[in-house]
């Protein structure tokens, strides 16, 4: 599914450049949960933005299905991003105007699909996260630990191949956190494939490969 060789980003100013990515070179499967561990300012976002298609790299080579992505402009890529990969953060990244509902038709919207077809894909995902009974409420009205499975929930929805989460459990108590993980490995097994970036070593445990970076490099691959 993926690819990168030589992997770089650089991010200048005018008086600084720094070196956010350094020849990284990673493989993920279909079907893999991987996740990305190092410490604070080794690039590890930064990787994630990329492989997400919301950046591009400064130099190397992104394959993604097979096909080249690292030069493709913002509009190449966002067009490929739609109902391909979902997206999970440690915020949650919800639209506190928009009630829960409103929230997870957001990417359906996005693609275009039929009123009908939204209604029903919709309350799958609400069903599959447990938060139908909240579908009326706003993301003020909700637990730290409900606001993810609506942000989930707005993941999974288009059904995509991918889903890249940053730190997912890190705004969450313990409790919560083992229900996000224990979604998250259950859409893995299956099919879905992961990569997530976290600092809990607790939370790397359900993936099947953990990767570590330092300084914007790979450093060690570790199989689960």
């Amino acid at each position: 599914m993926i690819k990168t060789i030589d992997l770089q980003k650089t991010f200048r100013t005018e008086e600084i450049e720094t070196l956010a990515l350094h020849n990284v070179n990673i493989e993920v499967n279909d079907g893999e949960f991987i996740a990305v561990m190092g410490p604070s300012g080794c690039g590890k976002s930064t990787l994630l933005n990329i492989l997400g298609l919301l950046d591009n790299p400064t130099r190397g080579s992104y394959y993604l299905n097979g096909i080249d992505v690292s030069k493709f402009s913002e509009v190449q890529r966002t067009k490929l991003r739609k109902g391909m990969i979902g997206f999970v953060f440690q915020n949650f990244n919800l639209i506190e105007e928009l009630n829960v509902y409103e929230n997870i038709e957001l990417p359906l919207l996005y693609m275009g699909i039929s009123a009908i077809e939204r209604k029903q894909k919709i309350e799958q995902a609400m069903d599959r996260m447990a938060i139908s009974h909240r579908k009326k409420h706003f993301p003020q009205q909700l637990s730290g630990g409900q606001q993810q499975r609506v942000a989930i929930a707005r993941a999974v929805v288009t059904r995509p191949k991918l889903i890249l989460a940053d730190e997912p459990t890190g705004n969450l108590d313990s409790k919560n956190g083992t229900e996000v993980m224990a979604l998250l490995s259950e859409l893995n097994k299956e099919g879905t494939t992961i990569i997530m970036v976290t600092h809990s070593q607790h939370d790397a445990e359900y993936a099947s490969r953990i990767v570590n970076l330092f300084d914007g490099e790979i450093v060690t691959e570790i199989e689960m």
